[in-house]
């Protein structure tokens, strides 16, 4: 499940995924950001292995290229927490705390995980509208997100966060990624293609054209 949190707002986003790939993180932050209505400048982030490739001494990390691009488009200035300091992170880890007691007990069932999501979203909502600031006492969470938006970054157009690799099409028109085939167009059999798997969909393609489209499976 990825957490996020507006700090000074408190304002909480929480979004189920099958998996913590890189692919999952960036989808996670398109979606918060349009949730919150806008983009801060800067993420304090826990040292997440789809986001920090190395961690050297006191505050200085090596953070992943692809991950970079992604803070760069949204221009947040990326923080990364000290390992195995909580409180550096405080808001985040009781967020998850506090969603494990109030949203997953008891135990959710859902036909799919779109499903889940829509009502973890609205969930989100109801959170924020019916719970007082800690620190404002005079206005609800809510509130606190509508006096936060002029200070948010404008929405861009989302992050285009793919994990891209390289695959060869079967003679049978058929691409293998990640345990799943998926077909392409006949033209493509044979050839090398670059399968780009997003969050929820796999875009195929082969001598810079589409050559196929499929919503993502995981089983």
């Amino acid at each position: 499940v990825a957490h996020m949190r507006l700090c000074w707002s408190r304002a909480p986003f929480v979004r189920a995924y099958p998996r913590e790939t890189q692919e999952m993180v960036f989808d996670a932050h398109s979606r918060a950001f349009a949730f919150f209505g806008g983009v801060p400048t800067r993420g304090i982030y826990d040292n997440m292995k789809t986001a920090v490739t190395t961690v050297f001494t006191g505050k200085e990390r090596l953070f992943n290229r692809r991950f970079l691009i992604m803070t760069d488009h949204y221009r947040v200035e990326p923080v990364a927490c000290s390992p195995a300091a909580g409180w550096e992170k405080g808001q985040v880890e009781n967020q998850v705390q506090t969603s494990r007691e109030r949203l997953f007990k008891p135990r959710l069932r859902f036909a799919s995980l779109e499903e889940l999501n829509i009502w973890l979203e609205a969930e989100c909502r109801r959170w924020a509208e019916r719970n007082q600031h800690p620190d404002q006492a005079d206005m609800t969470i809510a509130q606190a997100l509508e006096a936060e938006l002029p200070m948010l970054q404008p929405l861009p157009v989302p992050f285009d966060g793919f994990f891209e690799s390289e695959h060869v099409a079967s003679s049978t028109c058929l691409v293998s990624f990640d345990r799943n085939r998926y077909s392409v167009m006949a033209k493509a059999a044979h050839q090398a293609v670059q399968v780009r798997a997003y969050a929820t969909r796999i875009v195929i393609r082969c001598d810079g054209a589409v050559v196929a489209e499929h919503e993502r499976v995981f089983g």
